[in-house]
């Protein structure tokens, strides 16, 4: 069998140290990238767990979701869709959950029950962006919340959160700006990092651990942003133009109806709608 890669010599590493400089710098600090997949659970599993986790800190949400698997879940496992659909809504809420979450949490297994949200199976056939599109028809899933579980349950090696504030933060600090990067700007910039932007925004949110602790190493190159194209805005109107269509405004007031239809029927008529003289 083939020896295993070294960390120094893996494929994200290799790749992301030759295509970007300023992030091969806090590589060589941190070393190898701790993504792993967590193939245990179902996409129902992740999701129900993430709109728990919704608005909470960790011990908060850790707790409400321990209730709702006692409540619901038979001997310690985690609770099928039909249970859920069919759960109590005012036993829900005793657990902690609110009515937007109780709402998404149904919506979920109906969606689960009805084939929208795909099997453990189904959904390793499928890619990237049929997986959003599909998971984000769910009430309170959006794409941040498919694109964590694209990283951390699904071990897709290629999605870049370009929303997540920490994500943005972190290219801040390591690239010495003095802003966080719009979110198309990021866009553009990864596409150097593809296929492994994966591991490139779990190095940003190292990135931000290493700027708290003073330990992140300065940029040593110069990096060049890219520019969104400029949207062409239409010409302001002149102040004679704007006075010409108010009181063209006001003529078009002051006419009777007997007026208007004259005045439509005078009004020269396109080629296609004029009667032949020959």
């Amino acid at each position: 069998m083939p020896e295993e890669l070294k960390p120094a010599e893996s494929p994200e590493i290799a790749h992301l140290t030759a295509a970007d400089p300023v992030l091969a710098g806090i590589i060589a600090v941190v070393g190898p990238h701790g993504l792993a997949a967590d193939l245990k659970g179902t996409p129902f599993q992740a999701l129900a767990s993430a709109i728990t986790h919704q608005q909470l800190n960790g011990i908060a949400a850790r707790t409400i979701l321990g209730r709702f698997v006692a409540l619901l879940g038979r001997k310690g496992r985690f609770p099928q869709p039909q249970a859920v659909l069919d759960a109590d809504v005012a036993a829900l809420r005793a657990v902690g959950l609110s009515f937007a979450k109780i709402a998404a949490l149904k919506d979920l297994a109906a969606k689960t029950l009805d084939g929208t949200v795909p099997s453990r199976a189904e959904i390793a056939s499928m890619s990237d962006d049929e997986i959003v599109e599909r998971l984000t028809s769910v009430r309170g899933i959006g794409r941040w919340t498919v694109e964590m579980m694209l990283m951390f349950q699904l071990g897709r090696a290629d999605v870049l959160p370009i929303d997540d504030f920490g994500v943005r933060q972190g290219f801040m600090r390591v690239y010495g700006l003095r802003a966080a990067p719009h979110p198309k700007v990021l866009a553009l910039f990864g596409e150097r990092w593809r296929p492994y932007r994966s591991a490139a925004a779990w190095y940003l949110w190292r990135a931000i651990e290493l700027h708290k602790k003073g330990k992140l190493p300065p940029a040593t190159v110069l990096t060049r942003m890219p520019r969104l194209p400029r949207r062409r805005r239409k010409p302001k109107a002149t102040r004679k133009t704007q006075a010409k269509r108010v009181e063209k405004a006001k003529r078009k007031k002051k006419r009777s109806p007997a007026q208007r239809r004259i005045a439509r029927a005078l009004r020269p008529q396109p080629r296609s709608r004029r009667l032949s003289t020959r």
